[in-house]
């Protein structure tokens, strides 16, 4: 076993039936798109899998998971005595702050940004994003705080960037940097990646990607209280007040978003609490049952997938082990062979057609979009086929599979490049779909070519976004 990597048990021997985790997993397949699991108990991985083409080895992009990462490096500040959570935010900022603050603003204190209780009435990001002269903690700054910090919840990401900027002004370092040798390194978090603000400031509530492991090892840090392998990372007081209720944000006994706030984690029902990012970026940690749950997947109801952890795993977290028999042993291996061959399934269909013979090797023009895609050459085969995007500023080939998934780069080279895994096929007569998994995101693309003679109509979409999921139809013709 690699040195780095969490130890393994059987379920029983951590008072888990090998049955009932397996229908655990088969219930969460009924939730469309998850991409990964890991199942600690007792500090012991007794389930994990991932759906192909995810994979243990491939990060996955945390979404607003990351927010708990940057409460954490609070935290270590607070330990390292940089600054305390009732310091006021304008006394880091003292040249950006507007020249006559609002009573508000100069009330907001660095506990209201933990349990997203600034005042404001709703999120900020996208005013930071849009500010002209893309100074972000300027930006935050100016605007007006509607109510008194403390006493309303609003989710705030923009919150979580000014904690990002609060460490970075006192450190002189990144977050990333900042909490490579104080958490990833005793952690054993190899090679994590977390985008930046225009002014290089890490973003504090998204961006951070990691792998489904290292999730589990965040999780369990906190599960046993600020203590790792052995070693004191953070103070038990922190861990205790970052997971603890500091703000209530509804009233709904059946939703795991109205149980209130700590210090950018959620608290959970049935005692639990988590970090949670977009699209369904789970650390779920149990500490009544010794146990953390990572999930990473792309679904649109992230409350579903909580549903059936409660209602499908939370039952079989047992008090002992459970004594070894040929039926346990039994159900242990039938465990083990779902979880191994985990995959998503590609799409069906067939991989040659008269159209895709007449069209091979053609070129198809397209009208001005938004994609940027000037021209596109098909060429089919019965094992798969090749589309080359004609782009402004270049090319971009994709090889895409028949029934299973061809890996490859997008935008190899320039900033923006991201692994994909691509299959495509002919759905009817007249339409090949293909589609595009970006497989260390939630995110994945169908577009579908439907073919008249010499005419060409592009239609795709997204399966999980922020705003629109539809993509504008495109026009083409053949080239001559």
């Amino acid at each position: 076993m690699p040195t780095n990597q969490l130890p393994r048990s059987t379920p029983e021997a951590q008072g888990i039936s090998s049955a009932a985790l397996l229908a655990f997993v088969e219930a969460l397949e009924h939730v469309p798109e998850i991409h990964s699991l890991m199942l600690l108990r007792h500090g012991c991985v007794v389930a994990e899998g991932w759906w192909a083409p995810y994979a243990a080895a491939r990060p996955h992009m945390l979404y607003s998971l990351t927010k708990s990462f940057t409460s954490t490096a609070v935290g270590l500040a607070v330990a390292e005595g940089r600054l305390t959570v009732n310091d006021l935010l304008l006394s880091f900022f003292p040249n950006e702050a507007p020249s006559h603050p609002d009573a508000n603003l100069a009330k907001m204190r660095i506990r209201h940004l933990l349990s997203m209780s600034t005042g404001h009435d709703k999120d900020t990001t996208e005013r930071l994003h849009t500010s002209p002269d893309g100074d972000w903690i300027k930006a935050f700054l100016a605007l007006p705080v509607e109510h008194e910090p403390g006493t309303h919840f609003v989710y705030n990401s923009g919150a979580s960037y000014m904690l990002a900027a609060v460490v970075q002004k006192l450190t002189g370092m990144k977050l990333i940097d900042y909490l490579t040798p104080r958490l990833f390194d005793p952690l054993g978090i190899e090679n994590p990646t977390w985008e930046t603000s225009p002014q290089g400031i890490n973003f504090g509530g998204w961006g951070l990607s990691l792998k489904t492991e290292d999730i589990a090892r965040f999780g369990q840090l906190y599960l046993q209280k600020g203590v790792f392998e052995a070693e004191r990372i953070l103070s038990e007081a922190w861990v205790d007040e970052a997971t603890s209720k500091h703000v209530s944000n509804g009233t709904k006994p059946d939703s795991d978003w109205e149980q209130g706030y700590g210090y950018q984690f959620w608290r959970c029902r049935h005692g639990a609490y988590r970090g949670d990012g977009a699209f369904g970026q789970y650390c779920l940690v149990l500490p009544a049952l010794d146990a953390v749950l990572a999930i990473t997947s792309g679904v649109d109801d992230m409350q579903a997938v909580l549903n059936v952890v409660w209602q499908h795993l939370l039952p079989a977290l047992g008090p002992a082990p459970l004594l070894a028999n040929p039926a346990a042993a039994a159900a242990q291996a039938r465990l083990v062979d779902k979880l191994s061959g985990l995959a998503l399934t590609p799409p069906q269909g067939q991989a040659l057609t008269p159209v895709a013979a007449a069209i091979s090797g053609k070129t198809f023009l397209l009208e001005p979009n938004a994609m940027k895609i000037e021209a596109i050459r098909f060429d089919f085969g019965a094992g798969g086929s090749a589309l080359k995007l004609h782009l402004e500023g270049g090319e971009q080939l994709i090889l895409a599979g028949c029934g299973e998934w061809t890996e490859g780069i997008m935008a190899a080279g320039a900033p923006g490049a991201r692994p994909v895994a691509a299959s495509g096929v002919w759905t009817a007569a007249d339409t090949f779909v293909l589609t595009l998994r970006y497989y260390e995101t939630p995110c994945y693309d169908t577009y579908a070519f439907h073919f008249d003679g010499e005419s060409l109509l592009l239609k795709g979409n997204v399966n999980v976004a922020f705003g629109p999921k539809e993509y504008p139809a495109v026009q083409g013709r053949m080239e001559r």
